[in-house]
């Protein structure tokens, strides 16, 4: 085996049908000037020569210069269907050109149509739609909606989970390098992540998910008064690296949970829309059903557009008080919402990602077998993730060598 990546020889990407729009706007450089002069600094772009985008087809995307890539970050997992895929584009302009914006206290039949086709992809019980406009804001709401319900304050999440930058989801999410020092972190509490390659236990060791699930009874009996408002965790960690937790965790948390009178919130804002390929949401790997989900990213193919989705007992005890949303089931993020639901049925994605997927983890595992620096390859469908390290044995994670390849 060998750490060297090699260069050579690295295929070009196949030939595709389609001829991008000549770009006349403002160059390259100007752009950076103008962003290093107006927009916030914290706004970081990837790659130490930034890459402009100007348009995008499907799985490409162009430069202003008419090249040709292949998007396999996919907008961060939000380009499920493409990018302009025709139906979506179309479905947005028409509803573009003859309503932009309604809110709710108006009746309009797209949030209803649409509320209802994603209720149909959620088991039974889950049948309260909360439209939203991003993932942070999903899993902010969410958090409020356990707390009301159960008048519980206490919410346990799992360390190395990313939850969004808000406020109160900055609290939830458990890598310090997407938080801010101001106090965020109360009434939340961080479990031992059900990490099978990185954590204390593997999947050789018996009862692998019950051990791990007994961080989370060993937080509510000695870090709580016993009772909590709910445990929120991704089905499959994204930003973390795309860590899949022991067949059966989640299924045991649930259980603890329960018992300690709280909610299970699942977080499908990376895993759903049929990126695991194996089920529409991330949850059906584990065989477990949530009291909430919250959706975003890949919901509108790049609109904004998030949910959260519930039971008619939790929904009705939100209305003890008035709760409003500007921008909630805006008409042309609903029609987006619809198309994508449309797109993943009339082609068949669910079974594409599978496909893909397997091929996918197929030819990392070969790749595994070639490279010292390659520690794990993990993840199902399009959720995947490759551990790099500098030492099989000691697991030292090899960020260099991780930056040398993002910039290939």
């Amino acid at each position: 085996m060998t750490n060297k990546i090699p260069r050579q020889n690295i295929p070009s990407i196949p030939s595709y049908n389609y001829q991008p729009t000549p770009y006349i706007g403002i160059s390259k450089q100007q752009v950076i000037e103008l962003r290093k002069q107006y927009i916030n600094p914290v706004v970081a772009t990837y790659y130490k020569q930034p890459i402009m985008i100007v348009e995008g087809s499907m799985q490409y995307v162009f430069d202003e210069t008419g090249k040709r890539y292949l998007d396999a970050f996919a907008g961060i997992a939000t380009i499920n269907v493409g990018h302009s895929h025709p139906h979506v584009v179309k479905a947005v302009q028409e509803q573009s050109a003859k309503l932009q914006h309604l809110t709710t206290l108006y009746l309009h039949p797209t949030i209803a149509e649409y509320s209802k086709m994603l209720v149909d992809k959620m088991p039974d019980d889950l049948s309260m739609v909360y439209l939203v406009n991003s993932g942070s804001e999903a899993n902010d709401l969410a958090m409020l909606m356990a707390r009301v319900y159960t008048e519980n304050f206490d919410i346990i999440t799992l360390r190395n989970g990313y939850h969004g930058m808000g406020g109160n989801t900055m609290g939830l999410t458990s890598q310090s390098t997407w938080k801010y020092s101001p106090p965020h972190n109360f009434g939340i509490h961080h479990a031992l992540n059900a990490d099978v390659y990185r954590g204390p236990w593997n999947n050789n060791e018996n009862n692998v998910a019950d051990k791990y699930a007994d961080e989370i009874k060993n937080i509510i009996e000695y870090a709580t008064c016993g009772k909590i408002a709910g445990f929120i965790a991704e089905s499959i960690q994204g930003m973390g690296g795309a860590i899949v937790y022991p067949d059966g965790y989640l299924r045991k948390v649930s259980d603890y949970v329960h018992q300690a009178k709280g909610l299970l919130i699942i977080d499908e804002v990376q895993t759903g829309f049929c990126r695991t390929g194996k089920g529409f949401w991330g949850f059906e790997l584990q065989d477990v059903k949530p009291d909430i989900v919250t959706l975003a990213k890949g919901i509108g193919n790049g609109l904004p557009l998030a949910a959260v989705v519930t039971t008619p007992e939790i929904a009705q005890a939100f209305t003890q008080k008035i709760h409003f949303n500007t921008f909630a089931g805006n008409p042309v993020s609903c029609a987006a919402g619809k198309a994508v639901l449309e797109t993943i049925e009339r082609e068949n994605l669910q079974q594409n990602c599978s496909l893909v997927g397997d091929y996918l983890l197929e030819g990392l595992d070969n790749l595994q077998e070639k490279y010292e620096c390659i520690g794990d390859v993990r993840g199902c469908g399009l959720m995947i993730g490759v551990d790099l390290v500098k030492n099989r044995e000691t697991k030292e994670a090899n960020s260099e060598l991780a930056s040398q390849i993002h910039e290939l």
